[in-house]
């Protein structure tokens, strides 16, 4: 009886080391880049209006799992040096219809201490697709990780038409390049997690 009792207070003791072991984070600050082209010139899009949260795993002071992933952007949040350029692209993506750009991981796979391959969804214009992203993981303490990475897509991964303007005479490329920088803090320390409308 002694020995079931010792095994069942050894697997409750190893569970609440796990569960201890995994912090929840939220996006504290964000850069997020659409840069593209077009028959005239590049041009880049950029926001650093994104909310979200992950679970991260920490053993011996080490990132070792990332449970989950979502970040959510205001579509609308995007922005060029040019108001028309602007209106075209929320046009594109039919902005009063999708509010938000969204992505949600599905799985993290660790290469090493500061590389990581993301297999998430991307949900764009109401349409969604997966991509595998290489992803830097910056571990600045235990508390805050900073996480770099890019995509390329095209308009056509998401259902989209690539746009144009001046009757056809300027028209963007078909592919897109998505950067983005976030930092995720630790959900207990970070002073703004409530923000009530």
């Amino acid at each position: 009886m002694k020995t079931i009792k010792s095994i069942l207070l050894a697997v409750v003791i190893t569970l609440s080391l796990q569960v201890n072991a995994q912090k929840r984070y939220s996006l504290t600050k964000s850069t997020f880049e659409v840069a593209g082209t077009s028959n005239i010139h590049d041009w880049v899009m950029r926001s650093s209006d994104g909310t979200g949260s992950a679970i991260f795993t920490i053993t011996d002071s080490k990132l070792v799992d990332i449970k989950n992933l979502t970040i959510t952007l205001p579509a609308e949040s995007i922005k060029s040096d040019k108001t028309s350029m602007d209106d075209v692209a929320y046009e594109c993506l039919d902005t009063k219809t999708h509010k938000n750009i969204k992505y949600t991981l599905k799985s993290a796979d660790k290469i090493n201490e500061i590389t990581w391959i993301f297999t998430g969804t991307y949900t764009i214009s109401g349409a969604s697709k997966d991509f595998k992203t290489q992803v830097k993981v910056t571990t600045i303490d235990n508390d805050t990780f900073v996480l770099q990475g890019s995509n390329r897509v095209t308009f056509t991964d998401f259902e989209m038409t690539p746009p144009s303007v001046a009757l056809g005479v300027v028209r963007a490329g078909k592919e897109l390049t998505i950067l983005f920088n976030i930092t995720l803090t630790d959900f207990a320390r970070n002073e703004n997690v409530l923000v009530i409308k």
